[in-house]
């Protein structure tokens, strides 16, 4: 999938990018993810145990203004959470049996890696976020037309649907009566049992030569070897999951968290006294995102480490950006 093309700009980030201009969204920023008192739990979610951990890292690597540290302990009640993340299957009912229309197909664009785009074009003419040439915005591109209007999801529906927005992924949520999980449910989960770990298997990022997640090889933003298995979103359920039963929590698709976020929210309190059940701030303009991605390289955004975050406008949507869901037990 190698394209030749000027992309002079450089970024440390493979991250999601944000709408540029305000958009007219219901999101009220002061609510938080709603919680169902009827929370449903289904045979394809784990039982987490729940506990206390130690969350964040102080990882060299990381970047400052992401506000991974500091390192502090966090406990968390025992909750219930999807093995893998919302697949093109399930959201497809979900638009079916409710007829709902995601931001996107709303808008009627959303943002393309620049070398998946399906419609010939003339790459420079597109428009780009600043500092991000290699994110174009796509008129006609959302789940179910991910790489433009000409594209589909043959032989995809087993992959997480992308191009959802916060906003979406909340619907979603309220219809199948379940909830986003909060960044430190999310992980916790992640971590697998696993006490300050980088990785959600260890601290090796292909142990043995085994690749354990999707993520970019080669030279970004040009050239993915694919050493992986993939250039774009890998099936929910490929590669080996942890050790509570959930796959693709490093790499694949960001996936949407319900607190707002902060960098430095969370620093205000103790660092040995366990704070209980965070839900982040209570007002906020980005929601938290958690995983990393397909784009994602360890020369420039390693953010597919199981502390690393990012964020986004609530209303934004982009191909490597998905959710999963979460119960209470």
């Amino acid at each position: 999938m190698k394209l030749k093309i000027s992309l002079n700009e450089t970024l440390p980030t493979c991250c999601t990018v944000s709408r540029d201009t305000p958009q007219p969204t219901p999101t009220d920023f002061n609510h938080r993810n709603p919680i169902s008192s009827k929370s449903t739990v289904d045979s394809d979610m784990s039982l987490v145990p729940g506990g206390v951990f130690s969350m964040g890292t102080d990882y060299e690597g990381a970047f400052s203004s992401d506000g991974e540290g500091p390192v502090r302990k966090v406990y968390v009640d025992p909750f219930y959470i999807d093995k893998i993340a919302v697949t093109n299957t399930k959201f497809a009912r979900f638009t079916k049996e409710t007829g709902y229309r995601t931001e996107a197909e709303k808008f009627g664009w959303s943002f393309v890696f620049y070398l998946f785009i399906a419609e010939r074009a003339d790459i420079s003419s597109l428009q780009s976020p600043p500092g991000t040439p290699w994110w174009k915005r796509i008129d006609g591109s959302s789940w179910r037309h991910p790489e433009g209007p000409s594209s589909n999801l043959k032989d995809r529906m087993n992959h997480p649907v992308v191009h959802v927005s916060w906003n979406d992924a909340i619907e979603y949520c309220n219809w199948s009566g379940k909830r986003l999980p909060t960044e430190a449910e999310w992980e916790f989960a992640a971590r697998g049992g696993l006490e300050k770990k980088i990785f959600p298997w260890g601290d090796e990022l292909t142990p043995k030569g085994i690749h354990r997640c999707n993520i970019w090889q080669g030279t970004f933003p040009n050239y993915n070897s694919e050493e992986d298995g993939f250039a774009g979103t890998a099936p929910a359920k490929q590669y080996e999951p942890n050790d509570y039963g959930l796959y693709n929590v490093a790499g694949n698709v960001w996936e949407w968290q319900s607190d707002w976020f902060s960098s430095t929210f969370h620093s205000r309190g103790s660092l040995t006294e366990p704070d209980h059940n965070p839900q982040g701030p209570k007002r906020g303009t980005t929601k938290t995102i958690k995983g990393g991605s397909y784009l994602c390289h360890d020369s420039y955004c390693n953010r597919y480490r199981v502390a690393a975050r990012s964020a986004n406008t609530p209303d934004s949507s982009t191909g490597n950006l998905g959710f999963r869901c979460a119960s209470d037990a």
